[in-house]
């Protein structure tokens, strides 16, 4: 696990897009894993950027997005759908046909599609408070398959900012398991400087569900973008 530590937000976002834009200008055809969440909303930024000044074409490039709420049409402003349009797709020429977002009603699918897709060539990540990949909440074994997870009452908590009501957060969701996660065969998971004790807990040589990011200790190429602590 490489870990790579920036002064300040901007710096993490410039460095996450030109991780990822260095994959596609590398296949064009690259198969990339998204995340939502307010950490990655810079990252997308900049990869915006790139497209606009002619610099990264997205024709080709396929996305599948790591999770989705239960129960909000796409049409929610709440919806990581919605999300995604609002601050990556609407603004690049990516074809919709090649955005991929997990089904409730049909979780086998999604595992199925990356695969006949090649495999997810980099995965971007986020990183909860709890420390859960995805909505791969902390329990007391890894979770393989995408399937419809119960989020945690700190999760519900820290989305409810996003929500005018308590009793309006999703309290379920439907994520990528951790089995789907670990077989892109680049990770890039960044966290910002609220995240930086979580961080340090991620160097320790300790791999347990109950800390779902441990996992990538495990993997052969995963690099961790965070702000340093000041």
């Amino acid at each position: 696990m490489k870990i790579v530590k920036v002064n300040n937000y901007e710096e993490l976002s410039a460095v996450a897009a030109d991780l990822i834009a260095k994959q596609i200008k590398a296949k064009p055809a690259s198969v990339i894993g998204l995340a939502t969440g307010s950490t990655p909303i810079g990252t997308y930024k900049n990869l915006v950027e790139m497209h606009k000044r002619g610099d990264l074409n997205f024709i080709k490039v396929k996305t599948f997005n790591l999770d989705e709420y239960c129960g909000l049409a796409r049409d929610d402003a709440q919806s990581y759908y919605y999300f995604m349009m609002d601050n990556l797709f609407k603004h690049i020429n990516i074809p919709k046909v090649n955005i991929h977002f997990p089904a409730e009603k049909d979780s086998d699918w999604y595992d199925k599609e990356i695969a006949q897709a090649g495999g997810i060539d980099l995965q971007l990540l986020g990183i909860g408070s709890n420390g859960h990949i995805g909505f791969n909440e902390p329990e007391d074994v890894f979770h393989k398959f995408t399937r419809v997870v119960d989020l945690a009452p700190s999760t519900i908590k820290a989305n409810a900012r996003f929500f005018k009501k308590m009793e309006d957060v999703p309290k379920t969701a439907i994520s990528m398991g951790i089995g789907t996660i670990m077989a892109a065969k680049k990770i890039v998971l960044i966290a910002g400087a609220d995240k930086a004790e979580l961080v340090k807990e991620l160097t320790k040589p300790v791999i347990s569900p109950q800390l779902p990011a441990s996992i990538l200790h495990f993997h052969p190429d995963a690099t961790i973008i965070t702000v340093t602590s000041r």
